[in-house]
């Protein structure tokens, strides 16, 4: 698997050269979803579908040297809720994924996802959209900015220990240019689920065993599961140990819940059927603390 001899480049990231080589990070797919508006008229739904697409695509967020093959593959499912063709404005919620290959298989793994149910802005269907780090004043480049920020940092912790600061320090320096935008998700304190709350969590010293658990859970677990299955689900148990870990230093961070929630089925995959009832019952506590809500899905991993 190609994306995997990435890592040990990576802390390298803002050192690289610029190439005519390079590839930009992302293989985003775009869909917008216009089912709870009313039929409008122009082109404005599939302009902002082309122009997310070519944004999120076209644009070279970092230093970081990729191959083409080596691009992080995600997805960005917008919903409108309303559209305002008086002034171009749009209520809507953002469901974002990006996933990872797993080493030695053809298997690929979610390495972050969010729903963001604030995900407003104004667009025209002869908007341009271009991002420049050093002007942040549009709400949707903002916003784009953001996630492909997120989600460069997080296909980074996977790689590496805290492979990602870096990325996720420009995340923050878009949040901070969010506090004048005057739309909601950006405050500080607001919501600890919002766009500041995700990257001050992700870069909190106490959550640090969050990120590191990052790195064990697919480096030294998923990555080897097809050849060392036992030694694999070894690491993901102390995986999840630095999950709780991090749990308890920053109960209500949002943090462990949404890392449960999108590897919810195949840490139920893991364990169903595998491993000693030990690595089982250890898995399940950790789990069930951490979201108990899910409690009928944990159970299935003891079977």
């Amino acid at each position: 698997m190609k994306r995997i001899a990435k890592a040990a480049t990576l802390l390298l990231l803002c050192l690289l050269p610029a190439t005519s080589a390079r590839a930009q990070e992302l293989m985003a797919k775009v869909n917008v979803n216009r089912q709870k508006v009313a039929d409008t008229k122009g082109d404005v739904f599939p302009a902002l579908e082309k122009k997310v697409t070519n944004l999120l695509n076209d644009t070279r967020w970092t230093e970081l040297k990729l191959k083409e093959s080596e691009r992080i593959q995600c997805t960005f499912n917008i919903t409108v809720n309303t559209y305002s063709d008086t002034d171009d404005s749009f209520s809507a919620s953002l469901l974002v994924t990006s996933s990872r290959p797993v080493f030695g298989s053809g298997y690929s793994t979610t390495a972050f996802s969010n729903n963001d149910t604030q995900f407003g802005f104004k667009f025209n269907e002869f908007d341009e959209l271009e991002y420049r780090p050093e002007q942040i004043d549009n709400q949707l480049v903002a916003l784009l900015a953001y996630y492909a920020y997120m989600i460069i940092a997080a296909d980074l912790d996977t790689m590496s220990p805290l492979g990602g600061t870096e990325v996720l320090q420009r995340a923050e320096e878009v949040v901070n240019a969010g506090q004048t935008l005057d739309y909601p998700g950006w405050k500080a304190f607001d919501d600890n689920k919002n766009r500041f709350g995700l990257v001050n969590d992700w870069l909190d010293g106490s959550m640090e065993p969050f990120r590191r658990m990052m790195y064990t859970y697919h480096r030294k677990g998923l990555d080897r599961m097809a050849e060392q299955p036992d030694t694999a689900r070894a690491a993901i148990g102390e995986a999840l140990t630095l999950l709780d870990t991090a749990h308890k230093a920053k109960s209500k961070s949002h943090l462990p819940m949404l890392f449960s929630a999108f590897k919810r089925d195949e840490l139920v995959s893991i364990y169903a059927s595998h491993g000693t009832s030990e690595e089982k019952q250890a898995a399940y506590d950790i789990l069930f603390s951490i979201d108990p809500s899910q409690g009928s899905n944990w159970e299935k991993m003891k079977k």
